[in-house]
């Protein structure tokens, strides 16, 4: 997805114009007072006079104000300001980045965040084209624009391949610059050069490579420039910079000691400084990748090229000439790594094999003349040049690979030097010209001629304009037939190549054939062409001997007897000698290097620079009105803005503008899903209707549609975008409701659960102390009222903030003994020939021991003493009546002071209490009697006896309890008391979520969801970019329900084996439901079509609104409130079925076995067993406990991926989760050794030269209740409905 860009990313959204209510009024800023005046107009199709003198005076304005960049619709103009503004920081390409053109001031960086962003959001190559005559700026703009793109590309990728290629792509500049580029009398760095970036991007918008594509380096000026013009910029870097090793090895001296660098007289140039620029070099070589030898390499081709210019050659008697110095030779030679006689015999004669006659095939060595031989050397030093530009090239494009695979070719640059009119014009400017000549046939064929043309094609209401077609210069200078001049060059290279003389006497007879075109003028030794940019007269003297290019047989040899690897892998392609086709000519190679630039620029989606020279001075504040008006002419601005003023910025194709904008409409999108059921061109109207946007801003064409005005573009951008927004903030704010939600619930299940989570431990204490007694032991009436915890310390020994515990604690000695148990109680005290009689004590049980304490007053002075300690091991048995009594003996061994028998209110607690501390090793025995030890080996009895006289408790006296009758031994305690009901909360808020709480209904929808639609072009459902569920299937089996653990909703599935329960029996036919229709309802695909009074059978009801119809076998979905009950006729009910044997009832029926809650007496069985009610608890009477069980409820909902329950009208079923209709359709779907090398020569000494020398979701599966607590939530919510009824 590309990144939001047309809404602006602003910080804050102005308040809409006429909204109503107090809308806040944002605050002057006092800044505004201090901002940039703009000066003229920033987009020239808005100038009220459209005239060259209108252009060339807004630009004036704009540019002595600093304004450099102009807009032409999308068409940037840039005037070279020859100084620095400070417009390309960081900062300020930070203010571009996610704008969209009209946000912002007219800047190259506009440009390329457009073809960055276009590059995104259509998935289209994209190309910037950068033309102007040489010295306006071209270079510096493909500069800034793989600055933004390096900057915005990839943000975040950190450290990696990603990084690396962004960092070669701009090391790229300076290394080529110092390789390609040269100071010239308009430019002081011109590029001497065509270049061709490619950068591959992959699906994030993240550069994963690059590629460079070199055209027409100009070799000539290697060998020689006019007066105050320069050789490449590397030459002065290297003998200015290199560093003591490089001088010792190579022989570098100054510049000024060669003669191809110092010939033209300049060695300086303000502004430039030769050795800063060299260390960049030198960096950008690390960074692309070469290692120390082939920079080692590069560096020695670099000094053999200075050393063969200063190899001068004098003539002898003879006419033929001799190298004046052999010293430069040899030092050639060691540089070459060749022989040093061979040097000197190429570069003084040549062979020469004879092709005709009676001695054909015969070999001579033809002596050269001084000129001759000046002429080969020269060859030979551009040949080593050119080639190492082109491998320096081809190393770069290895570096810069694709590391992963590209989606595209984006964010192509261009920029190739501009159109160059000079005194003497030769075979070089022609082939620049003509270059330029293309380049502008691309403009003019991608912005004025096809566009008319397709206005035309697609019946498009529209006025010519009438503007220059200069496909009649390209076809005079590259076609074939007739022939054009580089036709005719090339014949009259064929038929006179021994002599270049004659090859050009040649040529200008063959260039008689071409004067009938008006746009070419031949005079003499001189021809005259009529560019789109200016008439340029071409001087015809040594064309023809550039366009062969090539080297002699003999320089080739020399070159492939060298030892150097590295050279001689520059000279991979040389010519076959046997061969009888003619090699290609430099015009051969330049036209299909053009062809091959405008078909791949063909590919891209334009975008356009037209640089401007303000002067030919290089000055910062002359402005050559004259100049820019002849600039302005040939670059037809004019004409583009009539076109633009009177043509549609923007079409696209009906399915490329459907997919791109059908979120737009409520009637194309629901849900993010395609749901037009149209064509394509219906779809797009519809789109643009439905957005608001005048019918004047658009047309609708045979197969595409017209949006006249960018801004309506950008307004249906920012719409786009606004969706999104909107869509997010919806998504954000459902999430939102639902972590609300879910802490709610969980804030809700916490703070039962800790209201709850002791009970559950008391209960499991007391329910462990009813089994204990296994219903031996009558209970007091009071104890069945309610439920009461066993606490177990209730005189909080130990506690902090009792001081009857502490004392206690402090009396028993029990230290960090744990306190089990602690009470009150009656120990039957014994007094010499007296009746035993009951006295107070406190109970106090430790991990260890039973302790007695007792209350003593001495001396008016309270103690609380430590009466006895009875150790747990020494506890054999616990002695209870049968009756409803208080009293316990707990049975020791053999003790002197025999066995305690007190009296305590919590004794069941207690027994379980000892028995869990002892891990029931002690035995319980319940018995009509109590028996016990009362002196060691005295036994005595105490008799239990039922005494309705007594009113509360027991009384006991002369060893006999006297007790009143109690309840069953069966008995259960009665449910807790029912709490005051509680109000229910609604537990959202929200516009997203159903108002209300869980007493709520869910009300039905209000709209049905419309069936998924495949996009235009396309085989399969589109949806937005976003996640999609997978539909619904049909009823699954039951094995693939087991296997999800999730058990059948109750009513459907059948009594478990064995023994197997016999067949339902079907359905009687006459069950089903049959629905009258109240109004008429036109169905889309998927639903069911009514007419009023249409009778149909229900299928299935949906919580959504929608039931499942069947009429006359065909099924469908309706409204249910168009739909009303037909009443069934009577019939005579049929006998119900016997229930299968073994079937459990559902938990729902599952009732405590006594539901009265009278205080009066129960009479029980005396075989039962008491039970716990506690929810969560287990009955005692033989079944398991429910926290010893598998959590598994009987209705559970299956997980959201399973099947829809299909079930009969009037069947019990678990209800489906809400959720919209079924959708119909488909489904959404290592080098050599080193050679001998001869020793190193000394270096010449020779004097000075003369100057007259020459780049699933995963689906959600069903949530299993956790054991315990989820059966706890459902025991408490069952209870409350019990106790409600």
């Amino acid at each position: 997805m590309a990144p939001s860009k047309k809404a602006g990313k602003k910080a804050a959204a102005a308040p809409k114009k006429g909204a109503g209510g107090n809308a806040k009024v944002t605050k002057a800023d006092w800044k505004e007072g201090f901002k940039k005046k703009q000066v003229g107009v920033s987009d020239m199709t808005l100038l009220s006079t459209i005239s060259n003198e209108s252009v060339n005076e807004n630009l004036q304005k704009r540019w002595t104000n600093g304004e450099i960049y102009t807009y032409i619709g999308s068409v940037l103009i840039s005037v070279n300001p020859f100084r620095d503004l400070g417009i390309y920081t960081d900062a300020i390409l930070a203010t571009y980045r996610g704008k969209n053109r009209l946000e912002m001031a007219p800047h190259v960086f506009a440009i390329a965040e457009s073809s960055y962003y276009n590059m995104q959001a259509y998935h289209e190559n994209q190309c910037v084209i950068i033309s102007g005559e040489s010295g306006a700026g071209k270079t510096e703009a493909a500069k800034r624009i793989m600055q933004y793109i390096a900057a915005v590309s990839g943000e975040g990728a950190g450290e990696g391949d990603i990084q690396q290629i962004k960092e070669m792509v701009l090391a790229t500049n300076p290394l080529l610059e110092s390789f390609g580029c040269a100071k010239t009398l308009r430019n002081n760095n011109s590029s001497r050069h065509g270049k061709y970036l490619e950068i591959m991007f992959n699906n994030q918008g993240e550069p994963v490579g690059a590629q460079i594509t070199n055209y027409l380096l100009e070799k000539g000026r290697v060998v020689g420039q006019i007066e105050n013009e320069r050789d490449f910029h590397v030459f002065y870097q290297f003998t200015k910079g290199a560093s003591d090793e490089q001088r010792e090895l190579f022989g570098i001296q100054g510049p000024e000691a060669y003669a191809y660098t110092s010939r033209s007289g300049c060695l300086e140039v303000a502004g430039i400084d030769d050795v800063s620029d060299f260390s960049e070099t030198l960096k950008a070589m690390q960074i692309i990748g070469l290692s120390p030898e082939e920079q080692s390499q590069i560096f020695r081709m670099l000094a053999g090229i200075l050393w063969l210019g200063n190899v001068e050659f004098v003539e002898k008697d003879d006419g033929n000439s001799r190298v004046s110095d052999t010293s430069v030779t040899d030092f050639v030679a060691y540089l070459l790594e060749v022989e040093a006689s061979q040097v000197e015999k190429v570069m003084t004669s040549k062979v020469v094999e004879t092709q005709r006659g009676g001695r054909r095939g015969s070999v001579y060595d033809v002596p050269l003349n001084p000129a001759q031989a000046s002429s080969g050397r020269d060859a030979l030093a551009k040949a080593i040049y050119n080639n190492l530009f082109e491998w320096i090239v081809a190393r770069i494009n290895v570096s810069m690979r694709p590391r992963q695979v590209h989606a595209r070719l984006i964010g192509i640059l261009v920029h190739i030097f501009g159109f160059e009119i000079f005194e003497n014009n030769s075979f070089e400017q022609l082939c620049i010209n003509y270059v330029n000549e293309k380049l502008q046939q691309i403009f003019i064929e991608l912005t004025l001629k096809t566009e008319q043309e397709e206005y035309v094609r697609e019946q498009i209401k529209w006025t010519p304009i009438n503007y220059f077609n200069n496909k009649i210069v390209c076809d005079l200078i590259e076609e074939r037939r007739p022939p054009g001049i580089f036709a005719a060059l090339n014949d009259a290279c064929a038929t006179a190549h021994a002599d270049p003389t004659a090859a050009d006497n040649s040529f200008v007879q063959r260039l008689s054939a071409l004067s009938a075109n008006a746009h070419f003028d031949g005079r003499g030794s001189q021809f005259l062409v009529r560019h789109y940019a200016g008439d340029v007269m071409y001087d015809v003297s040594g064309m023809t001997d550039k366009n062969k290019d090539s080297l002699v047989k003999d320089l080739l040899e020399l070159v492939a007897s060298s030892s150097n690897r590295f050279l001689q892998d520059l000279f991979p392609d040389r010519p076959d000698p046997n061969s009888k086709k003619r090699p290609p000519t430099a015009g051969d190679k330049i036209k299909s290097s053009a062809s091959a630039l405008v078909e791949n620029l063909m590919r891209a989606q334009p975008s356009y620079i037209r640089t401007i020279k303000p002067n030919q001075n290089r000055s910062s504040s002359e402005y050559d009105t004259k100049a820019i008006l002849h600039q302005i002419k040939y670059l037809g601005l004019q004409e583009n803005i009539r076109v633009r003023r009177a043509g549609f910025a923007y079409r696209n194709t009906f399915e490329k503008m459907v997919e791109r904008f059908y979120l737009l409409s409520p009637g194309t999108s629901y849900a993010g899903e395609y749901i037009w059921q149209g064509n394509a061109q219906s779809g797009c109207e519809r789109i643009l209707k439905d957005t608001g946007i005048a019918k004047e801003e658009w047309q609708i064409g045979v197969t595409k549609a017209f949006i006249k005005n960018p801004e309506t573009l950008f307004a249906l951008e920012t719409m786009r975008d606004r969706y999104w927004h909107n869509m997010a903030g919806r998504i954000q704010r459902a999430f939102r409701n639902y972590l609300r939600y879910k802490n709610e619930c969980a804030t809700r299940i916490q703070r039962f659960w800790k209201n709850n989570k002791e009970a559950i431990v008391y209960a499991q204490v007391r329910d462990y102390g009813h089994q204990i007694l296994a219903s031996r032991k009558e209970r007091r009436r009071f104890s069945l009222l309610s439920y009461r915890r066993f606490a177990g310390n209730y005189l909080d020994v130990g506690g902090r903030n009792s001081a009857l515990g502490q004392t206690i604690k402090e009396a028993c000695g029990i230290g960090s003994e744990n306190v089990t148990f602690s009470a009150r109680a009656q120990l039957l005290v014994s007094k010499l020939g007296r009746s035993s009689k009951p006295s107070p004590r406190y109970i106090v049980v430790t991990e260890k021991a039973v302790h007695l304490v007792v209350v003593n007053t001495k001396d008016g002075i309270v103690q609380t003493v430590l009466e006895r300690k009875i150790p747990l091991v020494t506890i054999k048995s616990i002695s209870m009546s049968n009756m409803r009594d208080d009293w316990m003996a707990l049975n020791v061994n053999a003790s002197e002071e025999g066995d305690p028998v007190f009296s305590c209110y919590f004794k069941t607690e207690l027994a379980a209490n000892l028995l869990t501390l002892t891990q029931a090793s002690i035995s319980l025995h319940v018995a009509p009697t109590i028996e016990y030890a009362k002196k060691k080996d005295k036994k005595a009895v105490i008799k239990v006896v039922k005494d309705e006289t007594v009113k509360k408790d027991d009384m006991y006296k002369s060893h006999t309890i006297h007790v009143p009758s109690g309840e069953p031994p069966s008995s259960v305690s009665r449910p807790p008391a029912k709490r005051k009901p509680g109000v229910v909360r609604p537990i959202t808020q929200g516009k997203l979520l159903r108002k209300g709480g869980p007493s709520d209904s869910p009300k039905p929808a209000s709209r049905p969801k419309p069936a998924a639609q495949p996009l235009p072009g396309k085989s399969t459902v589109a949806a937005a970019p976003r996640s999609v569920p997978a539909p619904k299937p049909t009823q699954a089996p039951a094995a693939s329900v087991s296997a999800r653990n999730v058990p059948p909703p109750p009513g459907r599935a059948a009594a478990p084996p064995p023994p197997p329960p016999p067949p339902p029996p079907p359905p009687p036919a006459a069950a089903e439901e049959m629905y009258r229709a109240k109004f008429d309802f036109e169905g889309q695909e998927g639903e069911m079509s009514l007419k009023k009074d249409d009778l149909v059978e229900l299928v299935e009801k949906d919580d959504n609104g929608w039931w499942l119809v069947k009429q006359r076998g065909e099924e469908g979905w309706a409204p249910h409130n168009y739909l009303e009950l037909v009443p069934p006729k009577p019939k005579v009910a049929a006998a119900p079925p016997p229930p299968p044997a073994g079937r459990r009832p559902p938990p729902s029926a599952a009732k405590p076995a006594t539901s009265t809650t009278g205080s009066t007496s129960v009479t029980a069985d005396a075989s039962a067993k008491p039970i716990s009610v506690f929810p969560g608890m287990a009955p005692s009477n033989g079944s398991a406990t429910p926290w010893k069980k598998s959590s598994t409820p009987s209705n559970v909902k299956t997980s959201l991926d399973t099947s829809r329950p299909s079930s009969a009208a009037g069947t019990a079923k678990a209800p489906p989760p809400v959720a919209a209709k079924p959708k119909p359709g488909p489904p959404v779907a290592a080098k050599p050794g080193a050679p001998k090398i001869p020793a190193k020569p000394s270096v010449p000494t020779a004097p000075r030269p003369s100057a007259a020398g020459s780049a699933p979701p995963r689906s959600g599966g069903g949530v299993k209740p956790v054991g315990g607590q989820m059966d706890l939530a459902a025991a408490l919510a069952k209870r409350a409905q019990r106790t409600a009824e």
